[in-house]
């Protein structure tokens, strides 16, 4: 990974990375550790205006590297307006569903998939060295006909119809979006590369509890279903940690 010396362009400004989904627990992580390293931050948020994205502003290094900027993933331009002059891409953005799906097409797989495709897009219009994905553990676990004694690799995938059969939409979201950024990659040359975490666990920058944590309540307050998905799906690290990950692989 690239050391602070390391991150200046070759005109002495910072070099520009963009981060989608700014506002949610993993990105808003990513956002800091990239300020914290001498990056320039294009975050984009649905609202740069909505408190809850406030807690970006306040980040050490943000107001001489942080942009938010106004894009939805389903709004090609605004993508490509984001990512224009970045070095590279963190594609965090995607719906996380807390009540009952009512229209899976709209509320996630259009987000997730479309989403995914449009930045690649825009990543390829403007000659981004290179996009690093953030899947899920959602798109690799549920695999029913997976052989128990078998690790899961890059060869194991969660079984779209079991997903669908359980109504289970953001790990159908997850494994159509993950192998359409691998397709895209491997048919357009762009470097992408795909990062699949478990449970985001750790200090809130914002104030909001996210999902991973509200698993984490639930197991605290003996909730035997959640116990059991915690036990299955919970691996920890510092988040500190897990970002820097991402930034290897960057």
């Amino acid at each position: 990974m690239a050391g602070r010396a390391e991150t200046e362009s070759a005109g002495g400004s910072p070099e520009k990375v963009c981060v989608t989904g700014a506002g949610g627990y993993i990105a808003s992580w990513l956002v800091k550790l990239l300020l914290s390293r001498g990056y320039a931050v294009h975050a984009t948020v649905r609202d740069p205006c909505d408190p809850k994205n406030a807690h970006l502003g306040r980040l050490e290094g943000a107001s001489e590297n942080l942009r938010l900027l106004k894009a939805d993933v389903l709004d090609h331009g605004a993508l490509a307006a984001a990512v224009a002059g970045c070095r590279g891409v963190f594609h965090v953005a995607c719906p996380v569903p807390t009540d009952k799906v009512v229209d899976p097409e709209s509320e996630v797989l259009a987000p997730a998939v479309q989403g995914t495709v449009n930045i690649l897009q825009a990543c390829s219009a403007n000659n981004v060295r290179k996009v690093v994905v953030v899947s899920s553990t959602a798109a690799v676990h549920f695999n029913p006909k997976w052989p128990r004694d078998r690790p899961k690799d890059e060869e194991c995938w969660s079984d779209i119809d079991f997903c669908k059969e359980n109504e289970d939409w953001y790990m159908v979201a997850k494994v159509v979006a993950e192998k359409t950024a691998l397709e895209y990659a491997e048919q357009s040359g762009l470097n992408v590369v795909t990062v699949c975490p478990t449970m985001a666990l750790g200090p809130l920058l914002r104030p909001v509890v996210n999902v991973s944590h509200e698993f984490l309540i639930y197991n605290i307050k003996g909730c035997i279903i959640f116990a059991v998905v915690f036990y299955f799906l919970f691996s920890y690290y510092s988040f500190n940690h897990r970002c820097d990950v991402f930034l290897i692989f960057y």
